[in-house]
């Protein structure tokens, strides 16, 4: 019988670190997850507030360095998103708030308020970044815009105020009087009741209208119209400009 001879050996054995390599510590400290103080990007860009799987999330500021404005508010998935603030510096020294409202997307949308001057500014519906829904315009000159918007251009049904108190009350398509309309004229005491094209009254109706209380009422009144069917010649007038 041939004997075979058996050699004992160590088994192999790999000794356990006391701890993680580097770059798996410098990995963990790198993900950014809840607060944090201050994230500076490489365009010069500084955001503190909260973060969810690396990406701004939650609460946040956010000073962009190449616009010089700043955004307060909530963030979804790296983009605005929720209700926010945003203001820009204006005269190169202060910030002057630009937008307040709601935000989706990185875009306005929902309700909110732009300042395009400190006497100019909207506040309504707002869809996409461009104003739509219903809104109301303040204008340097004093005049304000109550009514629909759409695509950032009046459209719809609105009443625009001017500062001596008249008014135009009616249809309204690509930011001009458009189509069925109203305009008192409060100041001389006259009303136009007529139908509109590119702000231009085509034709309608002109009449007193509470001269009582107009502050420069007309010397002479509204005379009579002689013809003999007044309301069928402006139907057709109407009906002429309606068809395309």
């Amino acid at each position: 019988t041939t004997k075979t001879k058996t050699t004992d050996t160590m088994p192999l054995t790999k000794q356990r670190r006391c701890s993680e390599p580097l770059w798996k510590v410098w990995d963990i400290k790198a993900q950014k997850e809840g607060l944090h103080q201050g994230v500076y990007d490489t365009n010069g860009d500084i955001y503190v507030g909260e973060w969810k799987d690396n990406k701004k999330h939650g609460k946040g500021s956010m000073l962009f360095y190449k616009s010089q404005s700043a955004y307060d508010g909530d963030w979804k998935n790296n983009l605005r998103h929720g209700h926010g603030t945003l203001c820009v510096r204006n005269d190169g020294l202060h910030m002057s708030k630009y937008y307040v409202g709601g935000w989706k997307y990185d875009k306005k949308h929902g309700f909110g308020t732009r300042y395009y001057a400190w006497n100019e500014y909207y506040e309504g519906e707002w869809y996409a970044n461009l104003r739509s829904g219903w809104g109301r315009m303040f204008y340097p000159d004093g005049s304000i815009y109550e009514g629909e918007w759409l695509s950032d251009k009046r459209s719809g049904n609105g009443i625009l105020r001017f500062p001596n108190e008249n008014r135009y009350d009616g249809r309204w398509l690509n930011d001009m009087k458009n189509g069925e309309g109203k305009f008192f004229y409060l100041d001389t005491g006259h009303l136009l009741v007529g139908w509109w094209v590119d702000n231009i009254p085509k034709c309608g109706t002109f009449e007193n209208y509470r001269q009582l209380e107009a502050t420069n009422p007309g010397t002479y009144n509204v005379p009579i119209c002689l013809l003999d069917n007044p309301t069928d010649v402006l139907n057709e007038a109407i009906d002429n400009l309606r068809r395309p």
